[in-house]
């Protein structure tokens, strides 16, 4: 999360344990490391997270595709809440 700097599964998640409202990531700062592998650790940028295709580029597992539906939440966007 770009509030706090930690890895959390999703915005509810967060919501629970962090005890402050979500961050979302600016633009500017999509070049930063950001995202998690849950399956090998690698960590990806937002912008290497974007184009993976859902896969990630390091040990090939899925990403789930619907996330896609909630990157108002996590990443700065005409659609941001």
């Amino acid at each position: 999360m770009a509030c706090c700097g930690v890895y959390y599964a999703c915005k509810e998640c967060h919501e629970l344990l962090a005890g402050h409202d979500i961050k979302v990531w600016p633009r500017a700062e999509w070049d930063a490391l950001a995202i998690l592998c849950g399956a090998c650790g690698n960590e990806l940028t937002i912008r290497e997270y974007m184009n993976s295709s859902h896969l990630c580029p390091h040990c090939g597992a899925g990403f789930n595709p619907g996330c896609r539906n909630h990157y108002r939440f996590y990443f700065e966007s005409d659609e941001t809440v």
